[in-house]
């Protein structure tokens, strides 16, 4: 095998991951909305599941980091897909026995899991091929990745909330609430056996991709990474924006059932069911109106406007400088969260499903800017970026607050606020010098 063939192979095999987590982390969406009614939860205690699933970036990324810079990217991945097997296992428990807490476990094993594949798996993807394409490249692994998401919600709604309403002072049947946690374990089981499959995968192509990687990595252990990381102003910078971006994306995901469930935008109305490919996928139920279900499937639509975006901001890459498409998207995500927050009523549900198309370049964009202007090293940079990836488990449980006392409708002021941190962020990064263009063939 030529070495560009051997390169092309092993970047095939590292976006299979990118698909993998995808999928994972979108069924947290139907997930927060099923559990808040299989377990009475208030919607701040609902969004612990989203926190308990991020917190693991914050606290997994670096020693992660430290693990991959001693034994490489491929062991390192095999690890973190056998640890994604045992967090399955975790939640059929937790659905078997009804456990709450069990849940909670499970979702940070499952996410420490992810850590180590994003600390690995993203700075690889830029790596393996032409430096000047390394945005191109980790934009279209994210492509496959919003793949996963566009399958998760869908997934999760139909196995997750059949039958399941939320409203106050409204409890679940028995039949509905075990019909519930049987779909959690079905859906866990399914991904275990396929988690078992890549994982058989990714060992008969692991001398591919590790023949086909570059050499990165120092060998630092956890102390000298992290301080390695916060000696560079914009590694610090690049984990605020991933913070900002994650946060965002996660909240606005994992509260869009609820929020279309809510009486002041869908669930009075079946305008939603009179757009056509909308209406197909969100599959009316014949009652009036938008149920928990029908909205959780139209979750779907807003990841699929991630995979839209990243298809076509593949594309535009090439064209046009990063920073500047990244201001753009994140100028009109802000304004796109302004309208809801303003505005509200049905247009408002449309409007907060197209944002999803906004978010589909920034984490790479924002990875790759970073990457470039970081003066700390390739893994210690990477670890830091993912660090900042348990912003989706700070904002979510504040967005969880804030609708808690206020109205779903009224969060969207959250979100928006980062969206315009990121736009500042973008326009720094335009000013900003890069480090890392002289050893891009060893970095990008």
């Amino acid at each position: 095998m030529s070495r560009r063939s051997g390169t092309l192979a092993a970047f095939i095999a590292v976006t299979t991951l990118f698909f993998a987590w995808g999928f994972i982390t979108s069924l947290i969406d139907p997930l927060v909305a099923a559990v808040k009614g299989i377990f009475t939860l208030s919607d701040r205690q609902a969004m612990l599941s989203a926190s308990a699933f991020f917190i693991a970036y914050g606290l997994v990324s670096f020693p992660a980091a430290a693990v991959i810079a001693k034994w490489r990217a491929v062991p390192s991945i095999l690890v973190a897909l056998a640890m994604m097997v045992l967090a399955c296992l975790i939640m059929l428990g937790a659905a078997n026995i009804a456990n709450y807490n069990l849940v909670l476990l499970g979702l940070f094993v499952l996410a420490s899991g992810i850590t180590i594949l994003q600390v690995a798996a993203n700075p690889l993807a830029a790596a393996l091929g032409d430096p000047a394409k390394s945005h191109f490249r980790l934009t279209l692994a994210q492509t496959f990745n919003s793949f996963g998401t566009i399958i998760g919600p869908m997934l999760g709604s139909i196995l997750f909330l059949k039958g399941v309403e939320v409203e106050e002072g409204v409890a679940l049947t028995e039949e509905v609430r075990n019909n519930a946690l049987l779909g959690i374990d079905t859906a866990y089981f399914w991904i275990c056996g396929l988690l078992v499959l890549l994982f058989v995968f990714f060992f008969f192509a692991r001398k591919t991709v590790a023949g086909a990687a570059p050499v990165i990595g120092s060998g630092k252990n956890i102390f000298q990474l992290i301080g390695d990381a916060v000696s560079s102003k914009w590694a610090l910078i690049g984990a605020a924006a991933i913070f900002l971006y994650v946060g965002a994306e996660v909240a606005i995901g994992a509260q869009m059932a609820l929020f279309l469930n809510s009486p002041d935008v869908w669930r009075g109305s079946d305008a939603p069911f009179a757009v056509p490919l909308l209406g197909w996928a969100m599959g009316s139920d014949g009652i009036g109106g938008v149920g928990l279900q029908e909205a959780g499937k139209a979750v779907t639509f807003y990841w699929t406007g991630a995979f839209v975006g990243r298809l076509a901001g593949s594309a535009l890459l090439y064209y046009f400088r990063a920073h500047r498409l990244l201001m753009l998207f994140t100028a009109i995500a802000a304004a796109m969260c302004l309208y809801v927050f303003a505005i509200g009523g049905v247009s408002s549900g449309f409007i907060a499903l197209a944002i999803g198309l906004f978010n589909s370049i920034m984490f790479p964009v924002i990875f790759t800017l970073t990457l470039e202007r970081s003066s700390a090293s390739e893994e210690a940079t990477s670890a830091m970026l993912c660090t900042g990836i348990v912003g989706g488990a700070a904002i979510p449980f504040i967005v969880g607050i804030v609708s808690g006392e206020t109205s779903y409708i009224f969060a969207f002021i959250v979100p928006a606020v980062c969206y315009a941190l990121l736009c500042l962020f973008a326009f720094s990064a335009g000013r900003a010098q890069t480090v890392r263009a002289a050893e891009a063939a060893s970095t990008h």
